[in-house]
């Protein structure tokens, strides 16, 4: 089973330098290792000429965002897994072989990941993935290791193989024929949530998306797009409306963004009182960019839409905010 370890790169020279050591180091003789740039103004490509001549290179002529990139990036590719790797990642020592391990065990197997722990607190799970995720019913990621802002310590309590509902983009294994089949990731969501699109297309497809506590990575979270970033405000609340209505089948779907509207708006509510006003904009920009985005997305429902059930929860604001389930085990 072949593998291609496929980091997108922009303007991020400091990140290869700092990071993609680590990849070659622990992916020799496992693994083709590409870094696919996306345009990008300053020297990288350079710099992998100079400094990596076994990093293959794949130059995108545009900065598509996340999704359009590495769609550019594995349309040629022969490798049977893909591996979409962020530049702002540490791999350990045999992180490849668990996941490997499991794709050759399940024949229905389509996405994995491995523990994603904070670079900067390594004794705690990182924000983007932790130990799988899963959505409510309302759309709100959340994960193992990780709701809203707790992050667990890490004291073994997810060294296990669990069956998933999304993988993180952070670093993503994907079979190949899976991603092709469904066309990929989505280019209209640019970033953020793509790749929770993509799973729940995979799950609906029959497909099953597992989390592997035996392999583990460390990632820093936010080097290209910082939580104070008010495009990420934009892209996360944007882009959850566009997932509600392209997977969930149903006139229910209506109601679920409406109670997303309100909510999203009780939140920009907050930003403002917070004298966080940037945030508060980007949430009323993330409402008309997905109204205008909404016969497109019609469309893109009526072959995508399932009744699949893809929560396990109804309500994780309910959890958190009031019941005060502050970790995943007590959620359950």
């Amino acid at each position: 089973m072949n593998v291609a370890v496929v980091i997108l790169n922009w303007n991020g020279k400091n990140l290869l330098e700092q990071f993609l050591p680590s990849v070659v180091e622990h992916s020799k003789n496992e693994a083709t290792i590409y870094v696919a740039d996306n345009a990008s103004t300053d020297d990288s490509v350079l710099y992998l000429k100079d400094n990596f001549p076994d990093v293959r290179i794949i130059q995108n002529s545009t900065n598509g965002g996340y999704a359009k990139g590495y769609n550019d990036a594995l349309k040629n590719l022969s490798e049977d897994i893909f591996v979409l790797l962020n530049s702002d990642v540490e791999v350990s020592q045999n992180w490849l072989t668990p996941i490997i391990i499991e794709f050759k065990k399940d024949k229905n197997l389509v996405a994995a990941q491995p523990k994603i722990l904070n670079h900067n607190k390594k004794e705690y799970f990182e924000y983007a993935g932790a130990a799988g995720g899963f959505i409510d019913q309302l759309g709100y990621p959340y994960c193992r290791g990780r709701v809203f802002d707790t992050l667990e310590k890490d004291t073994g309590q997810y060294n296990d193989i669990a069956e998933i509902f999304w993988a993180t983009g952070a670093c993503l294994f994907v079979k190949k024929d899976s991603y092709r089949a469904v066309k990929g990731l989505d280019e209209d969501f640019f970033t953020h949530q793509e790749e929770i699109d993509l799973c729940w297309r995979l799950k609906a497809k029959g497909g099953t998306i597992k989390y592997i506590g035996e392999s583990h990575i460390y990632h820093v979270g936010g080097a290209t797009l910082n939580t104070a970033n008010s495009k990420k405000t934009f892209y996360n609340f944007r882009n959850t409306l566009l997932m509600l209505l392209k997977n969930v089948k149903g006139y229910n779907v209506w109601f679920l963004i409406l109670m997303r509207l309100v909510l999203d708006g009780i939140a920009g509510v907050q930003f403002f009182f917070q004298g966080k006003w940037k945030h508060t904009i980007a949430i009323i920009k993330a409402h008309f960019s997905f109204y205008r985005l909404i016969p497109t997305f019609m469309v893109k429902r009526k072959k995508h839409a399932s009744r699949m059930k893809y929560y396990s929860i109804k309500s994780i604001v309910w959890n958190y905010f009031i019941r005060k389930n502050r970790t995943f085990n007590e959620l359950k």
